[in-house]
């Protein structure tokens, strides 16, 4: 039997990744009611920064074997620039294994510099590892169709130094585009959807829906105060955030959420839950300090919008809460449809919020008769190559999905981003839904 010690780094990477998901679903099971709620949320944080460290290290293995390991057996081992390349590889790699560590330490008002700079080396990071593997995948495919195999010679160790440079500079190319790309305002996104049953008087009704902010390491105060000058401009009837508005603790990250105050939609704002609010395990807090901005969490629950013109006309507004508040055991918390459509009858119109696409899949298979849903969480991929995995995760992507006879679902591609302030085949968006009444 081979022993630990004798296992290969990158099997040793992953028992630990392995050992840390086991002890992050252990403390969620057995820990969870003997923990104190902030001690629970240290520790929460820690095995997730723990946990995505150690699968990190397996790629961060082959990135330093493809650009540093690989010229240090040629001629370029020599000069003077290798070092220094030495150098940058390796703080490269350790600003990108640090960015999941600054939501324990950095985190206020505005993003600090290194919280903005771990990031970005993280999105590089991400878009490297791809064209490594892609290039190496190609190379592999190309030996094998010629039915030759790897030999020595000064010829081969140039064609394998000219994969890991082209990945660099496809990278670095990448990297600067999408940093220019998230760093530009929101569009703003008008869509018409026709609403059957919203009442004739309700027409043209105003709906502003905002997603995935993720105010933390990398989005502060000024870029939140962007967003709410751009939605006033707009003048909508109702503003809805669902979900996923912190990556922070309420107390911590306050000053920053101090703008949401200034939203006066004259029929309400209105929230819900996503998946990022529970792994803050602050979800109360929050509560509690978007009611005081006089924006009304939706937890399983509904309101009437009451047309302006008309008490008798009006159509229900529902909100769940995220379906990851039952995968974290967080009490009191879940989607509960059955409870957020009390009072809901079919003979009114529903507007349901719910946080991922996932959830309004499983709310259209239980009540088939909402006719308009608004998610997010997708981030429309956010960036490439991450884009092709939320595609095939998620049962509707991003934009306007019609499903059946008389139901829409409408998926925001984010109004910032996750963390790296990168975006790659989309754009953040401010969407204006016009309700339209049949």
């Amino acid at each position: 039997m081979i022993s630990f010690k004798q296992l290969p780094v990158e099997a040793k990477a992953a028992v630990a990744a392995g050992v840390i998901f086991f002890s992050m679903m252990l403390s969620r099971s057995y820990l969870a009611e003997q923990l104190e709620l902030r001690m629970r949320r240290w520790l929460l944080r820690l095995q997730m920064a723990l946990f995505a460290n150690a699968l990190m290290l397996i790629g961060s293995l082959h990135v330093w074997r493809s650009t540093v390991t690989t010229f240090s057996r040629s001629s370029a081992a020599s000069s003077f620039c290798f070092m220094p390349w030495k150098i940058a590889v390796f703080m490269f790699l350790a600003l990108a294994h640090s960015s999941f560590f600054t939501l324990l330490f950095l985190v206020a008002e505005e993003p600090y510099f290194f919280s903005l700079a771990a990031y970005t080396c993280l999105g590089a990071y991400i878009i490297l590892i791809f064209f490594l593997f892609t290039l190496g995948s190609v190379e592999q495919a190309y030996k094998f169709l010629a039915g030759r195999g790897m030999k020595a010679g000064t010829g081969n160790k140039n064609r394998t130094a000219i994969k890991p440079v082209l990945a660099v500079m496809l990278t670095a190319v990448l990297t600067v585009v999408g940093l220019l790309n998230a760093s530009q305002p929101p569009t703003v996104n008008s869509v018409e959807v026709p609403v059957h049953k919203l009442p004739l008087t309700m027409n043209n009704l105003k709906v502003v829906l905002l997603s995935d902010i993720h105010l933390g390491p990398t989005v502060g105060k000024t870029k939140l105060a962007m967003i709410v000058r751009m939605v006033k401009a707009l003048k909508p009837d109702i503003t809805v955030i669902v979900g996923d508005l912190t990556d922070s603790e309420a107390e911590i990250i306050r000053p920053a959420v101090e703008p949401l105050g200034e939203l006066n939609s004259p029929l309400g704002t209105y929230f819900v839950t996503g998946n990022h609010e529970y792994y803050t395990s602050d979800v109360s807090n929050w509560f509690e300090l978007l009611k005081s901005f006089n924006i009304r969490p939706l937890h399983n629950e509904n309101v009437k919008i009451v047309s302006p013109k008309s008490t008798d006309d009006w159509f229900c507004l529902a909100g769940v809460d995220d379906i990851e508040a039952d995968v974290l055991r967080y009490s009191g918390h879940g989607m509960d449809l059955k409870k957020a459509l009390t009072g809901c009858s079919s003979e009114r119109a529903i507007v349901l919020l719910a946080h991922q696409p996932v959830a309004a899949k499983w709310a259209l298979q239980e009540r088939p008769d909402i006719n308009l849903i608004l998610s997010g969480h997708t981030h429309g991929g956010q960036m490439f190559p991450l884009n092709a995995g939320a595609y095939f995760l998620n049962p509707f992507f991003v934009g306007l999905y019609k499903v059946g006879q008389n139901t829409f679902v409408y998926v925001s591609p984010g109004t910032m981003y996750f963390g790296i302030p990168m975006r790659l085949g989309s754009r953040a968006e401010i969407t204006e839904i016009i309700l339209r009444s049949p």
